[in-house]
């Protein structure tokens, strides 16, 4: 549970559209959310209601039309390419829905990379990484490639990646999305972990029982967001829109 702390993440009155005049999409209108140091929030919604650009905008990945990012107090958007890319590497850990392992490297290259890429050198990014394998149970698989691991095995190495180093926002979209209940569940509990040692996270997910897992759940419809501070209660109304 959050600790009380000041914000990891902050968005305020944050609008994101795509395209102008008729052919303009309203990804998100208005939204403001804060997550705290040991907070994990589930964000929920139907398909296209603006979870995947909430995460964008998050991570530093997108930038508004409007509004503010802030991680850590930093405004994203006031950020310079150069600094917005060391932000993202040192302390926002990403598990996107596809992976985006890279296939010619080793889970500990992959692992290693973002360190490497910030200036790490490489015998102690090596030795973080096997750390950080550690932690999601894949000690002594660092030299395997991707192809010749499980999807579940896969999916840690990206959740590994995401927490390596001194992380303190992670986010993840649909993370147990290609995963046995088994392995999905085991995903869920390695970011809750992480949570609890005082990261924030934000999770968007379509489970019900996966955001069960998370402290407090946001929901999002046509680029609204509803707060719910009983996160179960009516959730397949809110998600389907029945009950208007």
């Amino acid at each position: 549970m959050s600790d009380g702390g000041d914000a990891v993440l902050e968005l305020r009155d944050v609008h994101r559209t795509h395209g102008a005049g008729e052919a303009a999409v309203h990804a998100l209108r208005g939204v403001s959310l804060t997550v705290r140091p040991g907070e994990l929030v589930a964000v929920m919604g139907p398909s296209g209601s603006g979870k995947s650009t909430l995460l964008s905008l998050a991570g530093g990945l997108d930038r508004p039309t409007a509004g503010e990012v802030l991680v850590e107090g930093a405004a994203l958007g006031a950020l310079g390419r150069r600094e917005l890319a060391g932000l993202r590497r040192r302390r926002i850990g990403y598990v996107f829905q596809n992976l985006n392992l890279l296939g010619s490297l080793t889970a500990a290259e992959n692992v290693a990379l973002p360190l490497e890429l910030d200036g790490t050198g490489v015998r102690q990014a090596r030795r973080l990484a096997l750390a950080a394998l550690s932690e999601v149970d894949l000690t002594g698989l660092g030299g395997r490639f991707p192809d010749q691991m499980s999807g579940g095995q896969q999916q840690r190495v990206a959740i590994a990646r995401a927490l390596v180093g001194e992380r303190r926002l992670v986010l993840a979209d649909e993370p147990t999305g290609a995963l046995d209940s088994q392995a999905g569940e085991a995903v869920l509990h390695l970011l809750r972990r992480r949570v609890d040692a005082g990261a924030a996270g934000v999770l968007v997910t379509h489970e019900a029982r996966h955001a069960g897992w998370a402290d407090r759940v946001v929901f999002l419809r046509d680029g609204v967001l509803v707060d719910s501070t009983a996160p179960l209660v009516g959730v397949e109304q809110l998600l389907t829109g029945s009950g208007r």
